[in-house]
């Protein structure tokens, strides 16, 4: 088949609600059929299971936990058939915490693979160490299996860790707590910071790849809150005055979805409430994925 697409409207990890709408948002936007015209042959897989954020006062530092294991566990189970056959998919959120579900579902088999993670922040934080409660900037702590995490939401898609340190490379972060920063450099995670991609986006993405080409596969992790709100309103935090100007993110992603060996490209943090226009915004977001892709190895049929 084409390049799959699955839908993951879930915020159970967030701060608020607002990106459970981005599937059914990029769709109606035209994401589908700018994957189409491209020659992609694109095949929509539907959603997972829908959750909207709510306070959970019963789990003050994880909240929504329960919800946010069953988002992980349904990602995992319906990417695992598409990599099984070495195809490529783009899985649209939905909060941070939905790529646990898909390193999972890559973490099922024994070929190797690798995950460049483009956020702002780096998602080391645990239920014990922040007081918030939000687990979209847990994720990663969960993958890699750091003490203080909750077993409860990678438990029920594997044994852990699923991730280790020398698969991970952070790409673009600029804001990482000190908590944070002590467990990156502790356990040697690779990095390409902020002012790099910035001073030429074009070969930060190239030393993504050069780095992830000791995989057989390769994730990309797309947090739009790497995005400058004031300069592309489109990602849940509204932070302003750092992060990446549109032309540079989308400069950044050629080379890695040109990548021989990327599988997976996840969409995370998108809220369509936040968008200036959201149906033009988020058309040139899918037109350009689109152009994107339609210049990698998944112009052939996979």
């Amino acid at each position: 088949m084409g390049i799959a697409v699955l839908g993951a409207p879930v915020s159970a990890g967030a701060y608020a609600p607002g990106q459970e709408k981005t599937p059914a948002a990029l769709r109606q936007a035209g994401l589908v059929e700018a994957l189409a015209k491209a020659g992609l042959a694109p095949v929509d897989l539907g959603d997972i299971d829908p959750f909207r954020w709510r306070l959970d006062r019963g789990n003050p530092h994880s909240m929504n936990v329960e919800a946010v294991g069953r988002s992980v566990t349904q990602v995992a189970r319906r990417l695992a058939p598409v990599l099984s056959t070495d195809g490529s998919v783009i899985v649209i959120g939905g909060d941070c915490t939905v790529e646990i579900g898909a390193v999972a579902a890559a973490a099922a088999d024994d070929r190797s693979f690798g995950l460049i993670y483009i956020d702002l922040d780096a998602d080391l934080n645990t239920p014990s160490s922040t007081s918030d409660g939000a687990l979209d900037w847990m994720g990663v702590a969960h993958m890699l299996g750091i003490e203080g995490t909750d077993r409860n939401v990678v438990a029920c898609v594997g044994p852990t860790p699923l991730l280790q340190p020398e698969q991970l490379l952070y790409f673009g972060t600029g804001k990482a707590t000190p908590f944070e920063r002590e467990i990156i450099a502790r356990l040697g995670i690779a990095e390409i910071p902020l002012e790099d991609v910035i001073a030429d986006p074009a070969e930060a993405g190239r030393r993504a790849v050069t780095w992830g080409g000791k995989f057989d596969r390769l994730l990309i992790h797309l947090d739009a809150d790497v995005l400058d709100f004031a300069k592309f309103a489109l990602a849940e935090n509204t932070r302003r005055g750092t992060g990446l100007d549109y032309a540079q993110l989308i400069a950044c992603l050629g080379p890695l979805v040109r990548a021989p060996n990327w599988r997976v490209l996840t969409l995370t943090e998108i809220n369509p409430e936040h968008c200036s226009d959201p149906s033009n915004d988020l058309r040139r977001l899918g037109l350009d994925l689109a152009t994107m892709l339609a210049g990698s190895h998944l112009g052939e049929a996979v």
